[in-house]
């Protein structure tokens, strides 16, 4: 079973939907140890369209941007299990430090990030509303974070 897809597949896959009239929906991130707030955040996110497709950064870009002790768990596990939610329908990987590339590539219909981004300081907001879309920011629920849920792993360790 494939989780994940190249980006030239996923442009393909893409054009197809669009053809079939469905409202693509986009977000990205790391969800390095998927939680209840990531669950409830993709929920959310998919009921605003026919199609989620999530943008996956690839063990290298979480490197350097969440430093040297993370990701927990590599690319084709986190692929996997992204892959395996109902609210999920295409997982694409992205090298680059930003989606930038995948998401003018994709030009979904709705860019969607969580957490308290300002929409336009969000990553290709500006190209998707260009090109007609929308850009939302979708609240987190409190209480839940994949830093958190490591800090308090290492607590326990610690212990």
């Amino acid at each position: 079973m494939r989780h994940s897809i190249s980006l030239q597949q996923a442009r393909e896959q893409v054009r197809q939907w669009k053809k079939e009239g469905k409202k693509i929906v986009f977000t990205n991130g790391c969800f390095d140890l998927l939680h209840p707030g990531h669950i409830d955040y993709l929920d959310r996110t998919a009921k605003l369209g026919d199609i989620l497709i999530i943008g996956l950064n690839d063990d290298d870009s979480i490197h350097r941007l969440k430093g040297d002790s993370r990701p927990i768990n590599p690319l084709q596990d986190r692929a996997i299990m992204l892959a395996a939610l109902r609210a999920v329908d295409l997982v694409v990987p992205f090298a680059e430090d930003t989606p930038l590339n995948l998401i003018t590539t994709l030009m979904p219909d709705i860019l969607i990030k969580g957490g308290d981004y300002q929409p336009d300081d969000i990553v290709g907001a500006k190209e998707v509303r260009q090109s007609g879309g929308e850009v939302i920011v979708m609240p987190f629920i409190n209480g839940h974070s994949s830093t958190e849920l490591i800090r308090h792993i290492q607590a326990i360790k610690e212990h």
